[in-house]
């Protein structure tokens, strides 16, 4: 009863004018981003992150959850009528969804997606509701050793899952923690690699680091390598779905909702496994008739099914992310610099230190979910236009935006070249596929991770030993151990076998 009270006050927050508008914007805005190919919600995030120096806490967070799932309904609508995802997430969509497209029904396939979408992500915020308060209580009981390696674990499992290569993925993080580092020492003052410059003492802002990285280096790398392309609209049906069509699509929405919000609350990295488990799923399960109409006509079941689990793992997503301060992909990593910008750290405290702002942040979660499908179902047409915007319009427009933002901050030069030469790294970075998420969580939580190694050896009067003999320590070493270990047995045991 307790919580439903808590959710209750977050409503009557949430619900007030000024935040209704925000989570609409956020809703609107992260579904025009989803539309746009190329732009994902890590980049709009990022892009406007410099906004929080002026907005109030809670309203801030409502609009950037808005931006965040928003994207995700965005995406189906490019995959379904382009073949062109917005985003890895809608990889899977694109599959049969384009071809439903080909064949006539794409507005069965956007209608689908939407209400798919809808029904996937209030499920998941009821979980979020339920189970992140339950996590968080267990978790706040938690000393400095086990924070430490709480923060370890957030530092393997995002270098390790979110790239294709750990190698990569370490070499991001230890940019990260080396960027982290830079500034006063948290304990004896002294300044550390500032190299004698006094903006540096403070330490790199996160904000522009993120900016820098997803924004700055979207657009730099679109000039750079991406030549025009020529991309081939399919005509636009009239969005709604036979009675055969929602007799096929409920159980995939179900299914796919129950593979997602489970990869959503661990650690395991993105969209990408859950989508095509169910995608797998939808087609072994397919009847004879519909079996047929994948790959080949489109099937409905290959829309609606990899679209409930995108959107299961996204909004689940928020549990580690509130409840350990753990992100599990690219956006809840700058999310978690949005919170940090205000001076909230997210993980066991949250609950209690920032009550009202997160029990707000999950009633919009609720709220979004219908203005999403509002603004979905009826206004795709509208949505479609945004697909005409000539791309040199649209990344200049990032570019503006980034330089702006960053430069009304502190209204400093410095900041200015160090934005874009982050923004440089970021294309060299991407040219040679390294994730670019571990540097922003080396950042943000390098320097806690430091402080609270610091305390755990101060408990264990110097000897690591202090990480063996508590058992929660104990176990996230163990699964420290087989985040690293498993994939690579997985790999090889699952490998071809030379003959």
């Amino acid at each position: 009863m307790d919580i439903f009270n808590q959710l209750m006050q977050g409503f009557a927050t949430a619900a007030t004018p000024v935040n209704l508008l925000w989570c609409f914007v956020g809703c609107a805005l992260g579904t025009a981003i989803g539309v746009l190919p190329g732009i994902g919600p890590a980049v709009a995030v990022a892009m406007l992150l410099p906004i929080t120096a002026k907005v109030e806490a809670t309203a801030s967070m409502i609009f950037f959850a808005g931006i965040y799932y928003g994207a995700m309904y965005g995406g189906s609508t490019t995959s379904i009528l382009l073949n062109t995802p917005g985003e890895t997430a809608s990889m899977v969509t694109a599959m049969e969804g384009n071809k439903m497209a080909k064949s006539g029904r794409a507005g069965a396939a956007l209608a689908t997606a939407a209400v798919g979408s809808f029904v996937a992500g209030t499920i998941a915020t009821v979980l979020v509701t339920l189970f992140a308060p339950v996590v968080a209580e267990y978790a706040v009981k938690l000393g400095p050793p086990e924070y430490f390696m709480l923060m370890l674990l957030a530092f393997t499992t995002v270098s390790a899952v979110l790239g294709k290569s750990t190698v990569r993925g370490m070499t991001a993080l230890f940019v990260g923690l080396a960027a982290g580092l830079i500034g006063m020492d948290q304990i004896s003052g002294q300044a550390r690699y500032t190299g004698g410059v006094p903006e540096l003492l403070d330490g790199i802002e996160i904000v522009l680091v993120a900016v820098g990285l997803f924004a700055v280096a979207e657009a730099l790398y679109a000039v750079l390598y991406e030549g025009r392309v020529l991309e081939e609209q399919n005509k636009l049906s009239r969005v709604h779905m036979t009675a055969r069509d929602w007799r096929r699509s409920w159980p995939a929405w179900l299914r796919g909702t129950a593979i997602g919000a489970p990869f959503g609350c661990i650690p395991a990295g993105g969209t990408e496994i859950p989508t095509f488990l169910s995608y797998a799923t939808e087609k072994k399960l397919a009847k004879a008739d519909a079996k047929a109409e994948f790959g080949n006509q489109g099937a409905i079941e290959g829309v609606a099914g990899p679209e409930a689990a995108n959107n299961a793992t996204v909004t689940a997503a928020m549990i580690p992310l509130l409840t350990l301060g753990i992100p599990t992909s690219n956006t809840t990593a700058i999310l978690l610099g949005a919170f940090q910008n205000y001076g909230i750290q997210p993980g066991p405290q949250l609950f209690t230190s920032s009550s009202s702002l997160v029990w707000a942040l999950i009633a919009s979660l609720y709220i979004g979910n219908v203005m999403l499908l509002v603004l979905n179902l009826p206004m795709v047409g509208l949505w479609v236009k945004l697909l005409k915007i000539p791309k040199p319009y649209l990344y200049a427009g990032i570019l503006i935006f980034a330089t702006v933002g960053v430069y009304g901050m502190r209204q400093s030069a410095f900041d200015l070249f160090l934005l874009y030469a982050i923004g440089l790294l970021g294309v060299v970075m991407r040219r040679f596929d390294f994730p670019t998420a571990p540097v922003v969580v080396g950042m943000i939580l390098g320097p806690l991770a430091e402080a609270q190694l610091r305390n755990a050896m101060s408990i264990g009067e110097g000897s690591a030993m202090v990480f063996l003999q508590r058992p929660m320590s104990l176990t996230l070493v163990g699964v420290v151990l087989a985040v690293l270990v498993l994939p690579r047995l997985a790999k090889r045991l699952t490998g071809p076998k030379l003959a």
